[in-house]
């Protein structure tokens, strides 16, 4: 007897979902199992797992000649997480689940050799693309079902072992009371509440912060140990406005992807944060692994901050790295099974002191650094890098009487009042935030009163700008006028937003 047996699974090529059909093919010949349709290392070990897990179920091993297609064929697959998909299709190809919705439903989750199901990373995307596709029932594990409940339209149902999903689907077989397997503990951040109340002084620098937040801006702090450089940082998502619908979803399936979602929290709904270790390598930064490369910290960062403490001392190729989502917002990754895209829109915050001993501004201890470690040093920060930077901020000594600026509470609303003033100046075009807009469009805004622009093309002639120093002096020129309440920058903005850009310094 020959039976052919179908149902849906989910591939997942960065955060692209696809749709899986998964065919098993039952054929009277010599018993053997024959895997096909671009499968890697972990998917191919499905053979042995879903032998196990269906005899271990208390179902008969079809003794068959038995070929698992994965359609379409040309799309690289991976991960343990077809497991389920591929034990119901040779099932159903046997005749033992005779329920055909089988065939519509999407069935993902890993297989123990006792028939128990594991949960898996990526759940939250591959049901929303089912659901999209017009697939709502969805078959997952039962750790995993908090987070497939998420997918607004989706009917999901979690189950603990192979036994539960057979029976569900007609099986005349009696369903193990097993225990479900509890989710791998997410790598989480720690609970942050930070205020920058907690800031003493540094006027200056907190208005860098503020503008940051308001308009999405990268930010670099210079200045010796001690000052608050990583204080500042980490407030930094305090004072972001809360992620809207569609951000929350596109973070949580990042986070969903690389193993760091907690479902029983919903979706992210707060700025993430990340701030790696100056030691950290380029895969770790930007993405990658063997096989399909997994999100890295930048992409983690997605619509929040990814700070670079001592910044000078991460390696080159890290910094190099990260002048494409800078650029363009989002990582391509390339591979030899395949590239993988995720989005990586974050807001950059660099730390640096300001040479290798810290000591070279204002600590009354005296440098100690010749001019060429001096010199070295900074340049670590690439130009093309820094000027892709639009605030950067000497931070100075604190004086001993400084007092407490506004609290985390108080920017924040400032923040949101700049951001609503952003948006509907930006309504109808791709563009959320001042720091993303092209400088262009935001000249042509200016209209008539585009006079402060003369000083900026003069920097220009003089070597002291660069053109794209000049749209980021503009982007920043708006935010300081939403942060007032203005329609349109006035010179002041101008002036400021080029002495924020400058350290200082002017033109």
């Amino acid at each position: 007897m020959t039976g052919l047996g179908r149902t849906r699974a989910v591939a997942l090529v960065g955060l692209a979902a696809h749709v899986v059909e998964v065919e098993a093919f039952l054929a009277p010949s010599l018993p053997a199992f024959a895997l096909v349709g671009l499968p890697d290392a972990s998917l191919s070990e499905a053979r042995d797992r879903v032998r196990a897990a269906v005899t271990a179920s208390g179902i008969a091993w079809p003794n068959r000649r038995i070929t698992v297609n994965l359609s379409p064929a040309g799309l690289p697959k991976s991960g343990a997480g077809f497991d389920l998909a591929v034990a119901v299709a040779v099932l159903a190809g046997a005749g033992v689940l005779p329920d055909p919705r089988a065939a519509r439903a999407l069935h993902v989750g890993e297989l123990g050799l006792d028939g128990r199901l594991r949960p898996v990373r990526g759940v939250l995307p591959a049901v929303a693309a089912a659901v999209a596709a017009g697939l709502p029932d969805v078959v997952v594990p039962a750790a995993n079902a908090a987070e497939a409940a998420l997918v607004p339209g989706a009917r999901v149902h979690g189950a603990a072992s192979l036994a539960e999903v057979a029976a569900g689907w007609g099986a005349a077989l009696p369903v193990p009371d097993v225990d479900p397997v509890a989710p791998a503990a997410a790598s989480l951040p720690a609970g942050r509440h930070l205020d920058l109340a907690d800031v003493a002084g540094q006027e200056e620098a907190r208005l860098g912060v503020e503008v940051a937040a308001a308009g999405g801006h990268h930010l670099l702090l210079v200045g010796p140990p001690g000052v608050g450089k990583t204080m500042l940082a980490e407030r930094l998502p305090g004072v972001l406005p809360d992620l809207d619908e569609a951000e929350a979803v596109e973070v949580t399936a990042v986070h969903s992807v690389a193993g760091t979602f907690d479902p029983a929290g919903g979706l992210l709904r707060r700025p993430p944060y990340e701030d790696p270790h100056h030691t950290a390598t380029p895969a770790s930064i930007v993405g990658g692994g063997s096989g399909m490369p997994r999100p890295g910290a930048a992409s983690r960062a997605h619509r929040g901050v990814l700070f670079l403490d001592e910044a000078p001392e991460f390696s080159p190729a890290v910094l190099q790295s990260l002048r494409q989502p800078l650029e363009h917002g989002e990582l391509v990754l390339h591979r030899a099974a395949g590239a993988a895209r995720y989005p990586a829109r974050f807001q950059l915050v660099l730390a640096a002191n300001p040479c290798p001993c810290g000591r070279g501004t204002g600590t009354g201890a005296g440098c100690t650094c010749r001019s060429e470690q001096r010199r070295r040093y900074f340049t670590k920060l690439s130009g093309p890098l820094l000027d892709r930077v639009d605030l950067q901020v000497e931070v100075g000594p604190v004086p001993s009487r400084a007092v407490a600026g506004d609290g985390t509470a108080v920017v924040a609303a400032r923040v949101r009042a700049a951001r609503d003033a952003a948006r509907e100046r930006l309504g109808g075009t791709p563009w959320r935030a001042n720091g993303e807009v092209p400088g262009a469009w935001l000249r042509e805004r200016w209209g008539s009163s585009a006079a402060p622009l003369r000083e900026l093309e003069r920097a220009v002639d003089r070597g002291t700008l660069s053109r794209r120093g000049v749209d980021r002096v503009v982007r920043v020129a708006w935010t300081l006028a939403d942060l007032a309440g203005r329609t349109t920058p006035d010179a002041g903005d101008v002036g400021r937003a080029v002495w924020l850009r400058t350290r200082g310094t002017g033109l």
